[in-house]
């Protein structure tokens, strides 16, 4: 079945322009296409007009590279739930609606252009310390280090977390305790993480606070993470924080 739909759309040509919605008609959308692909018809007709197309972030569209993402009606990644943008299709809405499309709202992300948001602060959690740099030697078998199931299967857990940011664009606080709950959480959760397991969490739990808002318990970033990722591994993120900043005072009055 086709679609006819109305489109407001925040349109912004750098971050200085204060920007501002634009209304524009969605006609004959296949309603087993997808939302960027409802992006895309509007700009190949913006095109042939002569106007400037709608910016927005795409890669994979398969879910799983965290590059799209926009509040759709008010909703991170729209109705669906546990979707992603490219993953979302229009047989969620109905012809005749109105849809209004808007960039993440955040001041850790601010707005290049449309719909597209700088989110490199969230790289920059990764880079204090989401990594392993400790020697764990050559590549071996599978099977030669031992991790019990319950830790492998919540490091995979942790890992689905694709960086999208909808978590941060859902919490009213702006925070990103889930994001960097879920980088903690998949090292420290397995043996060849154990090495700088205090330290990483120091770092990335400090280089958030520098951007993002604190948690207080809304969960609206579980609600709005197109991967599930449970509130959980935030708790298991603050146990760990604290545990280390015990150790590094215990250290320093052995010093």
């Amino acid at each position: 079945m086709a679609l006819d739909l109305t489109l407001r759309v925040w349109r912004q040509s750098s971050p200085q322009d204060p920007g501002r919605f634009e209304t524009y008609e969605a006609k004959d959308i296949n309603e087993d296409s997808s939302f960027l692909e409802l992006l895309d018809v509007v700009n190949e007709q913006l095109i042939e007009e002569g106007k400037e197309p709608i910016a927005f972030d795409h890669d994979c569209r398969e879910g799983i590279c965290g590059s799209c993402g926009v509040v759709i009606n008010g909703r991170p990644h729209g109705p669906a739930g546990h979707t992603t943008t490219c993953q979302l299709h229009m047989r969620h809405f109905k012809t005749g609606d109105t849809i209004t499309v808007e960039p993440w709202r955040a001041s850790a992300f601010p707005v290049i252009k449309d719909l597209v948001v700088d989110r490199s602060a969230l790289d920059g959690i990764v880079q204090s310390g989401g990594y392993i740099t400790a020697p764990t030697g050559a590549a071996r078998d599978a099977n030669s280090i031992l991790v019990p199931k319950t830790a492998s299967d919540t490091a995979m857990d942790a890992a689905e977390c694709i960086g999208c940011g909808a978590c941060v664009a859902a919490c009213p606080n702006g925070a990103a305790q889930l994001f960097t709950a879920a980088k903690v959480s998949h090292l420290n959760l397995l043996p060849q993480g154990q090495p700088e397991r205090w330290s990483r969490v120091t770092q990335m739990v400090d280089t958030m606070e520098d951007y993002f808002g604190s948690c207080t318990n809304y969960g609206e970033c579980e609600a709005a993470c197109p991967k599930a990722i449970s509130i959980d591994f935030i708790a298991m993120m603050n146990k760990d924080y604290l545990a280390a900043k015990f150790k590094d005072q215990r250290r320093q009055g052995q010093g």
